[in-house]
Parts: structure tokens; C-alpha cells; sequence
């Protein structure tokens, strides 16, 4: 299980759009509008690194309105 934080920033006036497309989907377990340096912090569980990698690239950074993202990846001690 790959477990991964997604830092999102939105164009101006899409922050509303994003946050209720993204809250819908299966992967998101968590999802919080963020003031600062960014505008919504992600979490997301996976299957595989890979599998984080496909939703972060083919949903995330392809909705219209994202403009960035900085992913943290969860460890294991």
C-alpha cells in the first residue's frame, strides 16, 4: 500500500471546483483547503507507488484548474 500527500495550488476561483471533483473520487482519504503557500492537501492510498504516480499525473495534474503539485510519499520504519 503506497500512501502519498499531494500539495495542490489552483487557479484563482477554481479552488471551490477542484476541491468538490477531487472529494468524490475513491483514492482521496482525506482532503482540506489549505491557506498559504498552497491550496489543498491530499491524501491519497494506492495499491503501488505506482498506481499513486497514475493518479497524481492522469487526474490530478490533468484537472483543468491545477496548476501545481508537490507530493510527499508515506515511509515505513
Amino acid at each position: 500500500m503506497a500512501v502519498g500527500f499531494v500539495l495542490i495550488n489552483v487557479a484563482p476561483g477554481a479552488e471551490k471546483r477542484v476541491f468538490d471533483t477531487m472529494i468524490r473520487w475513491d483514492e482521496i482519504e482525506e482532503l482540506y483547503p489549505l491557506f498559504g503557500d498552497y491550496d489543498l492537501i491530499a491524501k491519497i492510498q494506492a495499491e503501488s507507488y505506482e498506481a499513486l504516480s497514475d493518479i497524481i499525473v492522469q487526474k490530478i495534474r490533468a484537472m483543468e484548474g491545477v496548476t501545481e503539485t508537490k507530493t510527499l510519499t508515506g515511509a515505513k520504519f
